[in-house]
């Protein structure tokens, strides 16, 4: 029962903490609003309009025991009626109206019938409280003829009403606006920080983010700050190592190159220089691995321009079909290194490549197919693993160490990305890239 419940608070509120935290701070307001009118209007307007309209009344059936009993002296008593209580008294033959003048859902007109019935009895009173903007009609029906009254809208109805609902309904909007407002002034530092770490998980640089907020809040993002500069500074260490490494082995091999080429066996010195080089493109790859992370600035990038010069590269063996325009934020240099990788790849052991282009709403997705042996299913996850290579059937680099599939797969990631593989149309493999606008 309680976790039903849960379920369906938790689809009910809203998602965003903005919204919620403002749930909190007007709810209370509105309810104690809504509270104080209710008891308001119930004890004290309600009862306030009963008993003056009772008194005005208990004033009309006074004047009409008056006209009937002593119809002498009918001039003072409308003159000091008149001068007294601002009331208009008038006299006719005409019959009370067959159509009411009453409002249904007014609380005075409700009070003011309640009050008449029970004086003067059913079919005997007529009433309008909207005919005049100030006053109230009424008329009576007394032994054939009509006693007709405008009495003043006061003494019928409390004025203050209106008055007490505004000042009600003021001070709370005027709260909930302020209440806006430092809302909007604490949630903005959690958003700054929210963008800044999707923007380190993507590999792009973090450098004009400030601290700001609430203490708690300024205590968080200095420590995410702190936590993307030791890693920052840790990827810097790695890639400056090995292109050190790199750097400083790529001299005795070259000074190896030299001796075999002056070696009189020849037989020897071929078999020697074959290990060299491929001790040159393993120390390329783990350069190439270790760049994926290096620091490139984010910007904008248009896709069919960015495949067009692929296309470029490899001429009639790579068909792509493109759709519309699409530009999206990344780093186009490691995302043209990942692309000629795969294809490098479908070529390597295929005789074409084919790239389809869509996109939705938010993402867009990229379809790599070649007409190559593809790789069994049950290694699709062993692919992406560093230095692993599938020697039975296919590798991203034949002559390599195993590194194609993962340097790909983590600059895909990085750009909030995923990267999945398949079987193609074409009896090869197909490898499906999805990334965010």
């Amino acid at each position: 029962m309680f976790s039903g419940l849960n379920k369906l608070i938790k689809i009910i509120l809203p998602k965003r903490l903005f919204y919620r935290a403002l749930i909190i701070v007007a709810a209370p307001t509105i309810i104690l609003q809504i509270i104080i009118t209710i008891v308001f209007y119930d004890s004290v307007w309600i009862k306030a309009n009963k008993n003056t309209t009772r008194a005005l009344v208990a004033q009309l059936k006074t004047i009409e025991e008056i006209y009937i009993n002593d119809k002498k002296n009918l001039d003072f008593l409308t003159d000091s009626y008149k001068n007294n209580f601002d009331f208009e008294i008038g006299f006719s033959k005409e019959k009370i109206p067959n159509i009411t003048g009453e409002r249904r859902f007014s609380p005075m007109d409700r009070s003011l019938r309640r009050e008449l019935k029970s004086t003067f009895g059913n079919n005997n009173y007529w009433f309008s409280t909207s005919k005049f903007k100030n006053a109230v009609e009424i008329k009576i029906n007394s032994e054939g003829e009509v006693i007709e009254f405008l009495v003043p809208k006061e003494m019928v109805s409390a004025s203050s009403v209106r008055l007490f609902v505004l000042w009600t309904t003021l001070p709370s909007v005027i709260l909930i606006i302020i209440a806006l407002i430092f809302l909007k002034n604490q949630t903005r530092p959690l958003v700054k920080l929210a963008k800044a770490a999707e923007k380190f998980g993507k590999g792009d640089y973090v450098n004009d983010f400030r601290p700001s907020g609430a203490q708690e809040i300024r205590k968080a993002a200095y420590e995410f700050d702190r936590m993307a500069k030791r890693i920052n500074r840790h990827l810097n260490q790695r890639s400056e190592m090995l292109s050190g490494i790199s750097h400083d082995l790529r001299t005795p091999l070259t000074r190896l190159k030299l001796q075999l080429a002056m070696l009189d066996k020849k037989e020897v010195s071929k078999n020697m220089s074959k290990d060299i080089d491929e001790m040159e493109k393993m120390l390329n790859d783990y350069l190439q691995f270790a760049k994926t992370q290096a620091q490139e600035e984010t910007s904008e990038i248009d896709l069919n321009y960015l495949f067009k010069e692929l296309e470029k590269n490899f001429d009639e063996n790579l068909k792509v079909l493109y759709n519309e325009k699409i530009i999206f934020s990344g780093r186009p240099i490691a995302l043209k290194r990942s692309f000629e990788n795969i294809i490098q790849n479908g070529l390597n052991y295929g005789k074409k490549v084919f790239i389809k282009i869509s996109k939705s709403s938010n993402r867009v997705l990229i379809v790599f197919e070649d007409d190559g042996p593809g790789i069994p299913e049950d290694q699709y996850k062993n692919v992406f693993k560093p230095f692993f290579r599938l020697d039975k059937s296919r590798s991203l680099n034949q002559s390599g160490v195993g590194l194609g599939l993962a340097i790909v797969e983590d600059i895909i990631n990085s750009h909030g990305g995923n990267i999945q593989l398949g079987k193609s149309q074409y009896n090869g493999l197909l490898v499906k890239i999805s990334l965010p606008f």
